[in-house]
């Protein structure tokens, strides 16, 4: 009976590598469980949205339950508590804006109440990070005031609770992944956050309306919104991603498809201001998880100008043996199993589609059994068994033996310091990852008698948490 730390080192091989393409000893299996968790532990949505602990717990219980190689440490990500705490106006909270047994809820505004107005894109591109600070917190905040109105109670409670608890959340994910390693030898799945400069704009800044109409009245805005955007994206994805770089950045793919947008415009704003991106990724050591919402088969020939492992590319709507045929000698893939059979199939028809997909599309490697999309609470644990048991009974590739887990960075340049100049995007009046530069506190400062390179680190490391809040509103809340 192997240790669970053996258990741990057998699953992490077995994931790495089938995400490098190659053939591990059998199919890993890596459902993204969310809702799901509650629904197996005995919580209601409510409970795993609004108390952390309880998300992290109802994961450890399945992690436990379920003979899985990888999940996420708490795919429940929007904490409520967080979010209520910034008073967040774009969300349906369960138990509070919908009933305690749905999960959250986004809640798309009008046109006409988008968060960014059609004539600020040239404050946008001037400077993101004040943009955000400045006018679009005001806006999607119930409690925050716009700079120049009279400073409220609820205002500066807003910045302070909303600041404790980013960090009181974000460090219990260290702990959260200890234990899933210690406990069941599981696999926390990916790390860090990211997303696209137009997914973004269609997300959180002009609304999926607005956007459509600007593709067409401002193209030149958009294009250099998005150009603006990308360094500081960039920053995120980077500051957060594994630094060992051993599993996949998190990349959520929302609306720079067709037919949310149509062809020339994804060869026009989205690709470009996406591809640069990804590539420096790859040469710092950082595989990507390209987590295609939806169907994004129109765009596989783009997505094949990658350089070779240097994502991993997940089937939600689309036709997996199509993707398998365009990029599975480039990529590892997961996904295929549909969300509905979950919800609606029987445990039998769940095992004939995973036959299906195996032998389609893993018999050389290169593969990872999941839901086709993040499994909420419609899914039955029946079903869920079925997938997992069945993948474990017809996934073995006959063998024990594959390759070492370390990353191949054969065909990448060395990673180089992540302080590098970037080559790509426009640059902005304030650099990614500051608020206040160095250069423009130091000149507020006298004389410094001591040590400045000192100075300036603190400086620079307290300012910088404070960019990770406005920037983590924006991206994971």
């Amino acid at each position: 009976m192997p240790t669970t730390q053996e258990l741990y080192s057998v699953r992490l091989k077995r994931y790495t590598t089938a995400m490098r393409n190659e053939k591990p000893d059998r199919i890993p299996i890596r459902p993204f469980v969310a809702e799901f968790i509650a629904k197996y532990a005995g919580y209601t949505c409510q409970e795993v949205t609004h108390d952390y602990q309880k998300a992290f717990d109802a994961t450890l219980k399945c992690c436990a339950d379920f003979d899985w190689d990888a999940t996420v440490a708490n795919m429940v990500y929007v904490w409520t508590g967080l979010t209520e705490a910034i008073g967040l106006k774009y969300y349906g909270v369960p138990g509070i804006d919908v009933p305690p047994n749905r999960g959250f809820q986004y809640v798309e505004p009008s046109e006409q109440e988008a968060f960014m107005k059609p004539n600020e894109y040239d404050a946008l591109i001037d400077d993101p990070t004040a943009f955000l600070f400045n006018v679009w917190l005001p806006r999607v905040s119930r409690d925050v005031v716009t700079p120049g109105s009279p400073a409220t109670f609820r205002n500066n409670l807003s910045f302070l609770k909303g600041g404790m608890a980013l960090l009181s959340y974000f460090t219990a994910f260290g702990p959260q992944v200890a234990a899933m390693q210690e406990q069941s030898g599981t696999v926390s799945a990916i790390a860090g956050i990211f997303k696209a400069p137009l997914d973004i704009l269609a997300d959180k800044l002009r609304g999926y309306v607005g956007l459509t109409m600007d593709l067409m009245e401002r193209p030149d805005k958009v294009l250099a919104a998005c150009e603006a955007l990308m360094p500081h994206l960039f920053n995120v994805a980077v500051s957060t991603a594994d630094p060992t770089g051993t599993v996949p950045l998190g990349f959520w793919m929302h609306r720079g498809c067709v037919p949310f947008v149509n062809q020339e415009q994804f060869e026009r704003f989205y690709w470009p201001t996406l591809k640069p991106i990804i590539q420096e990724l790859w040469s710092r050591g950082h595989q990507t998880l390209f987590y295609a919402e939806g169907d994004w088969n129109a765009h596989l020939d783009a997505f094949a100008e990658l350089p070779d492992r240097s994502i991993v590319y997940h089937v939600d709507r689309a036709d997996i043996f199509e993707v398998h045929r365009k990029l599975g000698h480039k990529f590892c893939l997961s996904g295929g199993v549909p969300n509905f059979l979950l919800a609606y199939g029987t445990p039998e028809q769940v095992r004939d589609r995973c036959k299906e997909i195996i032998d389609g599309v893993a018999q050389d490697g290169g593969y990872i059994m999941d839901a086709s999309a993040i499994v909420q609470n419609d899914a039955r644990v029946e079903t869920m068994q079925a997938m997992t048991e069945f993948t474990r009974e017809y996934g073995g590739y006959g063998g024990q033996s594959y390759p070492s887990a370390q990353t191949d960075q054969s065909d990448q340049s060395d990673a180089p310091d992540d302080g590098r100049a970037l080559t790509f995007g426009r640059q902005t009046k304030t650099p990614p990852g500051a608020c206040i530069p160095w250069a423009d506190k130091r000149r507020e400062l006298p004389k410094i008698t001591g040590d400045e390179a000192l100075v300036q680190s603190v400086w620079e490391g307290t300012d910088g948490l404070a960019n990770m809040y406005i920037w983590q509103c924006l991206l994971s809340f």
